[in-house]
This record gives structure tokens, C-alpha cells and sequence, in this order.
């Protein structure tokens, strides 16, 4: 088995927050929301597409945030 990329990364934010989480990745950022598959939207969250991989942020009732923990994303300056 060989690792071959990355399919998506995770972050958190505190419980309820998918509608901030939709302005700054869906609004702001750009990228299309994608759906969650019906057995998890229970518990809440949102995904996004990011080129190739997917950014799901997952919804955390004891969310601290963290100092230096982020997604770095490559941008396309002709696209801006």
C-alpha cells in the first residue's frame, strides 16, 4: 500500500457554526459546498470542495481554537 495523496482534511468549530463556516469557505473563499452522506448529517458539519481533496469542517461542542493549527490552500493569482 502507498499513500498517493491526500483525499481531505478536517478542522473544527464550535458547535452550530456551519452557517460562519459557510460565508468565509463557501462565500469568501470560493469553494463549492459539497453534500455530506446522509448518515452523518446528524452530526452536523459542512464539506467544501478544494480543487482534487475536500475540507470538511466538523462541529465540536468543547472547541478550543487552536494558536498555529490551519489549512494552507495554493491560490491561482490569474483566477483572482
Amino acid at each position: 500500500m502507498g499513500i498517493v495523496g491526500i483525499d481531505h482534511v478536517q478542522v473544527a468549530a464550535p458547535s452550530g457554526a456551519e452557517s460562519a463556516a459557510r460565508h468565509f469557505y463557501g462565500e469568501i473563499l470560493g469553494l463549492p459546498e459539497i453534500p455530506k452522506p446522509s448518515a452523518l448529517l446528524a452530526r452536523g458539519g459542512v464539506w467544501f470542495r478544494a480543487g482534487e481533496q475536500a475540507l470538511h469542517v466538523g462541529m465540536d461542542s468543547n472547541f478550543v481554537p487552536t494558536a498555529k493549527a490551519h489549512p494552507a490552500v495554493l491560490v491561482d493569482s490569474s483566477k483572482v
